[in-house]
Parts: structure tokens; sequence; C-alpha cells
């Protein structure tokens, strides 16, 4: 099940996120009692939010270009004060061409724009990626728990391309009360034969159920989700789901 939850005021920075997710899920549950916290419970919070609770907003209106970015702006008829952003907020330019860059965060995420948004955000406003999402994730649980009795799991999530593939979807930036991978392999399969490979994303899973619930334009950033099987131990999506770059294929 994949529920979301009552709509959040405008978030801006320094606002208490976690308040603000108390007062989302006692609205919800307040109109249905089965939406009540229950051991389990994942809650999925969107980037979005988070990054602006942090002040991770920059207003463009105060961004002066370099040469490199004026150029590509100009060529591929993109803002060049967000080309500048981005690359600021990029760890390593991989690819910058026909209008995308596709970076390397300093979390080690590979991702278009190094993951400066300015949808959803006021005019002339981009959001940047929060800068320890696990920590925020891990705040978020121990803070919304202390008030609600229950330690859900949180989940953030972002938009993510997928290389050779139309589309986005959303994936996890963090995790708490959760382990982002299932390790399927030396198990079986329905067959009998050993798995070797398979690894299970399952806080990506999640992320991307959410996101359905949500959707982009439903101003509901916080999605309930029940019934998935957790497994045991916390986990990190830095240290434990992004490939370090030594194993890249294609560098």
């Amino acid at each position: 099940m994949a529920v979301a939850l009552a709509r959040l005021p405008e978030v801006r920075p320094g606002d208490d996120l976690a308040r603000l997710i108390v007062g989302a899920w006692e609205t919800s549950f307040t109109e249905d009692a089965d939406l009540r916290p229950r051991a389990g419970d994942v809650l999925v919070v969107t980037q979005k939010v988070v990054s602006k609770a942090e002040g991770r907003v920059v207003d463009l209106r105060t961004v002066e270009p370099r040469p490199e970015a004026i150029a590509f702006a100009e060529r591929w008829d993109r803002d060049a004060r967000q080309v500048e952003v981005v690359l600021r907020e990029a760890a390593q330019v991989i690819r910058m061409d026909r209008g995308v860059i596709v970076c390397r965060t300093h979390h080690g995420f590979v991702c278009a724009n190094a993951g400066v948004d300015a949808s959803n955000v006021e005019p002339e406003t981009v959001t940047l990626l929060p800068l320890d999402p696990d920590a925020t994730a891990h705040r978020l649980r121990d803070e919304i728990g202390e008030t609600l009795g229950v330690a859900a799991a949180v989940v953030i999530s972002d938009s993510f391309g997928r290389p050779w593939r139309f589309g986005i979807m959303d994936v996890a930036l963090g995790v708490a009360g959760i382990s982002p991978l299932d390790d399927q392999r030396g198990l079986p399969d329905a067959q009998g034969r050993v798995m070797r490979s398979t690894i299970v994303a399952v806080a990506d899973e999640i992320a991307s159920a959410a996101e359905l619930a949500s959707g982009k334009t439903s101003g509901q950033p916080v999605v309930l989700v029940r019934g998935v099987p957790l497994g045991s131990g916390e986990g990190s999506v830095v240290r434990e789901v992004v490939m370090p770059a030594s194993m890249d294929l294609f560098p």
C-alpha cells in the first residue's frame, strides 16, 4: 500500500520538516484510522521539501556565471546562471553536451545537472540536493518517532533518469531504519539454481512506488508505504548503493 499523506504548507528554509510531516500524518489518520502509524511503516519524503527546509536553495539573481557556463547556455538555449550552479555543485562533470550536463555529485550520485532543479520552486530559484540525505533521513525518523511513538523507516527520494531509457523514476537518496539493498546472492532461485549477482534495490523500489501514489504536482510530498518486507538493520545509500567510480564500465 502507498498513500500520499495530507498536503504540507509551502516549505521554507528553517522550517521544522519533522513537525510538518507529523501534522500531515495526523491529519491523514484522523480522516482514515487505518493510516495510524504501525511498526514496519515507511515514510517517503521528496528531496524538494528536504532541500527547501535545509536551505539548499539558490536565488539565481545572485549568481554570476563563468564564461564556460555562458557559452554552453547560449549554444543550447539554457540559463547560464543555472548552468553555473550545476558546475559549482558537480564534483565531476562526466559529459557536457546537447544541453545536458551529466555529473557526479559529492555524494557519488551520477545524474543530470548534479541534481540542481528548477521545478516546483519559485521563479528565479533552484534547489540543490541535501548535503547528507542519509543523515536527514535518520533525523526525521528520530523526531517523528519521538512525537508519534512509532519509528517509521524514512526514505528521501528524488527523480533520476536511467541510462539508455527514456523517462524518469524516483530513487532513494537517503534512508533510515531500512537496508536499501536485499542481497540475494547465494540463495536458490525458483529452479534451485544459486543466484550469483541478484541484489534488489529495495529502497529505490519503495521510492518509485511512492511517486506513483503522489505524482509530481499534487503538493503531497510525503507518502506512507506499508506492507513492504524491510529486512533487518540500518543502511546507507551513499555507502551501500552508490557504485564506486572504479567499477565504471564506461569511464
